[in-house]
């Protein structure tokens, strides 16, 4: 075509480089519709009357189900999530056993954060006696759960560790509960409990898409532009051929 002359070089980077443009903006929209239909579960899930954990155990998708529990703390065998960060702050989050008196299981109840300004200082924190009702909900975390036992940063108790699995806990401890982290819901058992349901919002996952379909744009239209001006010039060239 005489009117468009890219060149070999810019044709073979276009070949290449828009097609996976291309699919990382696709994939972020598939990311993004995803986060969406996980809020729009979390939020029907978390309008719901709490289930006892004899309703829940049945469930193939447990996942952000609220649950009421009746039952008591275990003080002597607390966790503490660390590098836990809110408002720019550091802390970590309290993870204690509580056993539920009328499914005879233990779970695995995320109290909420609390700072730890000082690392030379421990972590202040008090549990409550006697029998409680509370209302938790289900946390099943992306990436298939947590680790305690790569994850353990120290020994003792209250544990200070980076990663939490809940049945590496109860073999430990020879104890049957559920394998999943509960999360406590505001109340006067808890502490700062405003954990986020997503780690990014559909929205950025949205401007992330337009971002890389932009960039494909560029690209193009840089392709374009190139093809046309090396044409033009090729034109203007002076010939060198006699009659």
């Amino acid at each position: 075509m005489s009117g468009f002359r890219p060149g070999w070089l810019p044709s073979i980077l276009v070949l290449l480089l828009t097609p996976g443009l291309l699919s990382l903006g696709f994939w972020q929209l598939q990311r993004g519709e995803e986060k969406r239909q996980l809020l729009a579960s979390f939020e029907a899930r978390r309008q719901a009357e709490p289930i006892s954990l004899e309703q829940l155990e049945p469930l193939r998708d447990p996942g952000y189900r609220r649950v009421h529990l009746r039952g008591q703390f275990d003080p002597e065998h607390s966790l503490l999530l660390d590098s836990r960060i809110r408002d720019g702050h550091a802390g970590v989050e309290l993870l204690q056993p509580f056993y539920d008196q009328a499914s005879g299981l233990w779970v695995l109840l995320n109290r909420g954060w609390l700072p730890w300004p000082d690392r030379r200082t421990p972590v202040q924190f008090d549990t409550p006696d006697g029998v409680l009702q509370l209302n938790a909900w289900i946390y099943v975390p992306p990436s298939g759960g947590l680790n305690l036992r790569s994850g353990a940063a120290s020994e003792g108790w209250p544990r200070l560790i980076t990663q939490v699995e809940a049945d590496s806990l109860w073999h430990q401890l020879g104890r049957g509960g559920l394998p999943f982290e509960t999360r406590l819901e505001p109340g006067p058992a808890s502490y700062r409990v405003d954990w986020p349901i997503v780690a990014m919002s559909p929205s950025k996952h949205l401007g992330y898409a337009v971002q890389w379909f932009a960039l494909a744009g560029a690209l193009l239209g840089l392709f374009i532009y190139l093809g046309i001006h090396n044409a033009r010039e090729h034109r203007h060239e002076p010939s060198h051929r006699h009659a």
